[in-house]
């Protein structure tokens, strides 16, 4: 059993340096915070999708814009699209493949942003999203993991967190850049709470 526990651990910890060490993923990761905080400056709104694990990583992302990430500070306007009554209509009356998309024709505005979630970077209800949220104004990061997804290919900035071999490791990176965005949005927006730290 330890085998198998140092042996996930050590599996994340090659999964996570391979990552850091491709200054492209560097690189996307900057560009999207800038582009969150670009759009919060601008009074927009940001959305956040997924299915299944990446569904709880797109609420876990909005939870802590709207609630709090490291210290308290003002609410920030994010919503993950996860409301239960409005996925259940959609599938029954539209489809699957519209759940995300439908909920933006009916909220966003041009000058928000759309954090897209999808493992294979292939899911049509996120796909679907990330193309209306396109054609109307809607600036789109996707959080994928396999780099020229159809997802990635369409987004205004792909972060990929490839993994050749299981979704859980790509899983585990998509949480860690979406704790660094959210932490590059509060030391911009709330600068006074990171005096202390570098």
């Amino acid at each position: 059993m330890k085998d198998h526990i140092l042996n996930a651990l050590n599996e994340s910890k090659t999964a996570l340096e391979s990552f850091i060490d491709d200054e492209y993923n560097i690189t996307q990761v900057e560009n999207a915070a800038k582009l969150l905080i670009h759009t919060l400056r601008a009074d927009g709104s940001i959305y956040s999708c997924g299915n299944g694990g990446s569904m709880s990583d797109a609420m876990h992302f909005a939870e802590e814009l709207t609630g709090r990430y490291q210290q308290n500070r003002l609410g920030l306007s994010a919503t993950a699209i996860s409301d239960p009554g409005h996925i259940s209509c959609v599938a029954n009356d539209f489809g699957y493949e519209h759940i995300f998309s439908r909920y933006l024709q009916a909220k966003s505005r041009p000058g928000d942003c759309l954090l897209a979630i999808s493992t294979s970077g292939s899911s049509k209800n996120v796909v679907n999203a990330a193309k209306y949220a396109l054609e109307n104004g809607v600036m789109v990061i996707s959080l994928t993991g396999r780099r020229g997804s159809e997802l990635g290919q369409i987004a205004s900035i792909d972060i990929s967190t490839v993994d050749r071999r299981f979704a859980d490791k790509v899983q585990e990176l998509h949480i860690k850049v979406i704790h660094i965005l959210i932490e590059l949005i509060e030391r911009d927006l709330f600068p006074q709470n990171h005096v202390f730290q570098s």
